[in-house]
């Protein structure tokens, strides 16, 4: 009889599972047609000759946006990793 219950647990689980990755793609997807729109209107705002080194600072900026998420995650991996060496010496 648990063994029973325990079956359509996992079911719902993996329906519910299922519908929350279905609506969270097509989220995603909605919401960048969005996003895309915003890249065409910076490349019409600093297109040109004129613009140049305001190109390069928003290039500049864009690198630097980037670049820290990566400079976080590998000094959180750093510090796991001496910590780990830690334990078993």
């Amino acid at each position: 009889m648990f063994n029973n219950l325990r079956n359509k647990n996992r079911l719902f689980t993996t329906i519910d599972s299922t519908v929350i990755k279905i609506a969270a793609f097509i989220l995603l997807f909605f919401s960048a047609t969005a996003v895309s729109a915003q890249c065409a209107m910076c490349r019409a705002a600093l297109g040109g000759d004129a613009n140049k080194v305001q190109a390069e600072a928003v290039n500049d900026g864009i690198v630097y946006l980037m670049v820290i998420p990566y400079v976080l995650v590998a000094l959180i991996g750093y510090a796991v990793y001496r910590m780990r060496k830690k334990k078993t010496q």
